[in-house]
């Protein structure tokens, strides 16, 4: 039993030198003995194992299974053994089973993937529809992932467990979350880091005992490597461009929380300039409720093709109810039934409007060649501009049958000669014979355009005539735009919208912005939205 004679601080440890080398000398000589011992129970083991198997039953129905007198060992008979409970349903045989096979079936290549993920997000807390997108994220298949969707999807929860499994498995990684207002950080992104923690305490006994928080400075930290979580409000960015993670380190994971109340893209990517820097290995989440009005800067930017990004839709259906709750889903069920368009907004996260959309009559989609082949009367529109506004031309037919427009092409430019941009047409195929309908407030590009050869008119306009073709224009059954062939006009007419007053109320009239293709379709359909009875 231990005493105070016993217990001698190191500092004040006496013994000699030959003292201590023969105790070291004791200490190997039973290190050595333990060892032997160990390696003679092994080899042991491994003769035992290798006996032939006795003459029984069991023998002679691994016979009848094709195995080979030499490989009828002990070994083989308690491995069939296990195999069958296994199939029978027995946990812990199968268990066996998997775990032995590791050492014959791609044990190297397991082993390399238990040492690279050493923690990883519990399966039981993988929401079912981000399976996929977790994959992704651990194969680096892209650099940002935009996580969108209404309420319930659970893409909050999502994010924080990935950002926790990066950390542990990136060691000089370190993290920041960013909202919009600093105010806002400590009860929703700190609250969520904490319990994301604690969540992963419950498979990974003593991870939570790893990291420690702190207010002020609002941060979290590793312990054990001393990484950190960081926490930073958009409208306080010198604080964001001041961060120095620890000598070694990198913030290589950022994650935005709320991303669609960020002040736009050219502050995401003021921050993201900052902070990208000083490794290779970087991974960036944006979370998301969708916003309903196209024209808003999020909805308007994932749009735009970028190779490296990934954007992803979930709803709350797909999200286990048991996480959620039976009062959500009557929540849920209630808005569907009584509100549509909110629900599918605010559940759905889909993009709906504000109810002020100009077109609630489009389609967007692939018109084939095939299609195109088809169309026997074309009609051809410009909108004048240079810079800030552009020079607009569009290609359309007008299946008057049955009322629907098909927009399938497009010319864009600023800053463009009108001989330049009479070049680019004639390149896409406009010849002499091909009428244009042009703005005819500039009655000098008319006249230039006419001395290099084109059939070209001015549009009538006159009073009345803008409320007038965007009212025919709206009552169309379908206006059919390619976005691949069409990138600008799909986004006209997708982000027009009416205007309000500053109390919410739709003032009458149609914006004369961000509106160049629009015009040019209303020019060269002319005469036919003229004509009595269209």
């Amino acid at each position: 039993m231990a005493n105070e004679e016993n217990l001698i601080p190191y500092r004040f440890n006496k013994r000699s030198a030959n003292e201590a080398r023969e105790n070291g000398s004791k200490g190997g000589k039973r290190s050595g003995e333990v060892r032997r011992q160990k390696k003679t129970m092994k080899e042991s083991m491994k003769m035992l194992l290798s006996l032939d198997l006795p003459e029984s039953n069991g023998k002679e129905r691994l016979k009848q299974l094709g195995i080979e007198n030499e490989d009828l060992t002990v070994q083989t008979g308690i491995l069939i053994n296990q195999v069958q409970k296994a199939l029978d349903g027995n946990l812990d045989s199968a268990k066996f089973v998997r775990d032995t096979s590791g050492e014959y079936i791609g044990a190297e290549e397991e082993k390399e993937e238990i040492e690279r993920y050493k923690v990883s997000i519990p399966a039981k807390d993988i929401p079912p529809a981000f399976i996929n997108i977790y994959r992704d994220i651990l194969n680096r298949g892209h650099l940002e992932y935009w996580l969108e969707g209404g309420r319930g999807s659970i893409k909050s929860t999502f994010a924080n467990e990935v950002l926790i499994d990066l950390l542990e498995n990136n060691p000089k990684m370190c993290a920041i979350i960013i909202r919009r207002y600093t105010n806002t950080l400590r009860d929703s992104v700190y609250a969520q880091t904490e319990w994301t923690i604690s969540q992963f305490s419950e498979t990974f006994v003593g991870l939570q005992d790893n990291y420690e928080f702190k207010v002020s400075p609002m941060e979290v930290t590793k312990i054990s490597t001393g990484q950190k979580i960081y926490f930073r409000g958009t409208d306080d960015a010198g604080k964001i461009k001041s961060i120095k993670p620890p000598k070694g380190m990198y913030i290589g994971i950022i994650l935005y929380e709320e991303f669609d109340q960020i002040q736009g893209m050219n502050t995401v990517r003021k921050i993201n300039q900052s902070i990208v820097r000083g490794g290779e290995d970087f991974i960036e989440l944006y979370v998301y409720n969708t916003p309903p009005s196209k024209q808003h800067f999020v909805n308007k930017e994932k749009k735009i093709p970028k190779k490296n990004r990934l954007v992803y839709l979930s709803d709350y259906r797909s999200a286990p109810k048991e996480w959620l709750g039976q009062t959500f889903i009557d929540e849920a069920e209630h808005i569907k039934e009584t509100n549509p368009k909110v629900y599918e907004n605010e559940y759905l996260g889909l993009e709906t409007g504000e109810g002020t959309n100009v077109f609630e009559n489009l389609e967007i989609r692939e018109i084939t060649d095939e299609e195109i082949s088809h169309f026997d009367r074309l009609y051809r529109g410009i909108d004048w501009g240079w810079y800030p506004d552009p020079f607009a031309y569009n290609n359309m037919y007008f299946d008057m049958a049955r009322r629907i427009l098909y927009i399938f092409d497009e010319f864009h430019a600023n800053k463009m000669s009108n001989e330049q941009t009479w070049e680019a047409l004639v390149d896409k195929g406009v010849t002499s014979d091909d009428l244009i309908t042009a703005d005819s407030a500039e009655n000098k590009s008319i006249g230039d355009y006419k001395s290099y050869g084109a059939y070209i008119k001015g549009a009538i306009k006159g009073p009345g005539s803008v409320e007038y073709s965007m009212k025919w224009l709206s009552s169309l059954n379908k206006i059919v735009i390619d976005p691949i062939r069409c990138p600008k006009t799909r986004e006209e007419f997708e982000e027009y919208e009416y205007e309000k007053d500053k109390d919410g109320n739709v003032v009458t009239g149609y914006p004369d912005e961000n509106n160049h293709h629009i015009d040019a379709v209303r020019y060269a359909l002319e005469q036919i939205w003229r004509k009595k009875g269209q």
